[in-house]
């Protein structure tokens, strides 16, 4: 975790690129204040406005990275009188996938997500796998030990996005010819902003935003490497939406696993049963 936190003040430059970014989504003006006295001057949130990258670089695998969703909040912490810590950070947590790569007519690969799939969870953290359950633990997370004075102010930010490796050859077969056709995603997360008192585990929710990732790329095979792929609609992403109405955290987003060690990557061919192509990391 973050170490001691009496002005966590962002620089002046990473406010500079949030305010420069367009679509930006924005609670101010009137400040909310909870609990404990814990006040939240600003929350802003924002998919950035441009497409996504595809790279033909190599002959093995395409490669593409999308935007970047990015959040920020301003808190005030006022004087803690006792020996206790406070957390405030961000919680992430993954509500719906969709990642399919098709390759013609001989079948497609599958990133899946078992248990949220099969409905028995609502949503899987997406913590970075260290710092259970938040997100991270350097911009992402700021630890106020009391007893302090007077208040503590800072600024969290967090950002994300996908940068995956699709091999262009079917992942079961041990021929490298170009097979892939189509690559599909849609994912849907949820993101809270949280205070904890890690003395007592009282855990405040202080803003909830929803947000999605969409994407489809289609690939003609047959064609010369770096003329392959072209990205589909949607070409710009939604923008995130903060919410009034804060939301409830299923204890599934704040335990083991995360969604990066639950997931499994299937092979489902057109004929014949599914093939477990990579397990998943926890089990």
């Amino acid at each position: 975790m973050p170490g001691f936190c009496w002005d966590c003040w962002p620089s002046l430059e990473i406010r500079a690129v949030l305010c420069a970014m367009g679509c930006i989504q924005s609670i101010g003006g009137k400040a909310r204040v909870f609990r404990e006295g814990i006040t939240v001057i600003d929350v802003k949130a924002s998919i950035d406005p441009v497409p996504t990258s595809i790279d033909e670089s190599s002959s093995v695998v395409l490669r593409y990275r999308t935007p970047h969703f990015r959040a920020s909040a301003q808190v005030v912490m006022p004087p803690i009188p006792k020996k206790e810590t406070w957390i405030v950070g961000w919680i992430q947590a993954c509500s719906h996938m969709e990642f399919y790569n098709q390759y013609g007519e001989q079948g497609m690969s599958s990133w899946e997500l078992p248990d949220l799939q099969e409905g028995k969870i609502e949503a899987i953290s997406d913590s970075d796998g260290v710092n259970y359950p938040w997100y991270g633990n350097t911009t992402e997370t700021c630890t106020i030990v009391g007893p302090t004075k007077r208040d503590s102010k800072f600024i969290i930010s967090m950002n994300d996005n996908f940068y995956p490796s699709v091999t262009w050859a079917v992942p079961v077969s041990e021929s490298n010819v170009a097979k892939l056709t189509n690559i599909y995603r849609d994912q849907s997360f949820t993101t809270w902003l949280v205070a904890t008192n890690t003395s007592t585990d009282d855990m405040i929710i202080l803003q909830t935003l929803h947000w999605r990732m969409q994407l489809s790329i289609d690939v003609n095979p047959t064609r010369p490497l770096g003329q392959r792929a072209r990205l589909r609609e949607p070409i710009a992403q939604d923008q995130p939406k903060i919410l009034s109405k804060n939301e409830p955290i299923p204890p599934s987003a704040l335990v083991k696993p995360n969604a990066n060690d639950a997931q499994v990557l299937m092979w489902r061919p057109k004929y014949g049963p599914p093939l477990v192509v990579i397990p998943p990391k926890h089990r």
